[in-house]
């Protein structure tokens, strides 16, 4: 009786989220009918006509459709590849440092930004890289002429991947230094008795022993290959580099909600979740099948 009245506590707390799953996720999916259909608001979902496919064939047909998936599957990429890099070297520099008031220090400041909002972040950058701002000083002093990063095709995608690294790559790297921390301190003095140095110790014990949780990360990530950021790259981008940095969520976005075009928006996005459902399922089977990690 105990134990069933502490499940009730946990299932109560558990509750809000659920209903906020329920909400937000699950009762949207009745209203994907809206991509077969030439929505009317007027009219509503029974009344509208029923048009099948014909949304997803103007989808194609729309010389816009192939830029803005390749923008997002190329941002998404580089952003993967990228924030399982970037956290790797860091957590290995990091477990180097001997003084831990030191360690824990430098963990502390470098996953803060993780929890600031890309809205406040986003206004952050733009003075960093605006004309005038302190990257255009720097190039100055080195005689480089001031470049106009957030209308540049060519600089701007290497911002948003260089902005998302150094937001999160504080806050990823907790998984790898878990990981570190689970070596067994036996295999280092091992190491160091037949003669090896620290970078042979990195090579031979560290690498190997992380490389499960690299793969494991890098399978999961898989699962995200459609989705490059909206709140990033809204808050961020303009017209002057939508060939560079437009994506299936600030598309929709725009075509949903600014121009009023519903069936044609939800069409895209029902696309979009479709394909990175697959995505996530084959992510978990790789995980299982190379990381041996399971969830049921």
């Amino acid at each position: 009786m105990y134990s069933r009245k502490n499940a009730l506590h946990y299932h109560a707390m558990v509750l809000p989220g659920i209903l906020l799953l329920l909400l937000f996720s699950v009762v949207p999916i009745g209203f994907a009918v809206i991509a077969f259909q030439n929505f009317k608001p007027g009219r509503g979902i029974s009344g509208s006509e029923w048009i099948g496919l014909e949304n997803f064939h103007y989808l194609f047909q729309l010389p816009d459709s192939r830029l803005i998936f390749f923008n997002t599957i190329f941002l998404a990429v580089l952003k993967i590849a990228a924030n399982l890099i970037v956290p790797l070297i860091f957590a290995l520099l990091l477990n180097e440092v001997r003084v831990r008031f030191l360690r824990k220090s430098i963990q502390t400041i470098v996953y803060l930004p993780h929890f600031i909002s890309w809205v406040l972040l986003a206004t952050i950058f733009f003075d960093v890289f605006s004309l005038e701002g302190i990257v255009n000083q720097a190039l100055g002093l080195f005689g480089v002429d001031p470049v106009l990063f957030y209308a540049s095709n060519r600089w701007f995608p290497a911002i948003i991947v260089a902005t998302d690294v150094w937001k999160e790559f504080g806050f990823n790297a907790i998984v790898y230094l878990a990981a570190l921390t689970g070596i067994n301190p036996a295999l280092y003095e091992a190491a160091g008795i037949d003669g090896a140095s620290r970078f042979r110790q990195l090579w031979h014990v560290t690498l190997p022993g992380v490389k499960t949780t690299v793969i494991l990360l890098a399978t999961l990530a898989l699962g995200n290959v459609m989705n490059a950021n909206f709140d990033q790259i809204f808050n961020m981008y303009n017209p002057l580099v939508y060939q560079s940095s437009d994506i299936i969520d600030t598309y929709v976005y725009r075509v949903g909600l600014n121009d009023l075009q519903y069936s044609l928006g939800t069409a895209v996005g029902l696309l979009k979740s479709v394909v990175s459902f697959i995505l996530v399922v084959l992510s978990y089977v790789l995980a299982s099948r190379f990381a041996g990690y399971r969830i049921f």
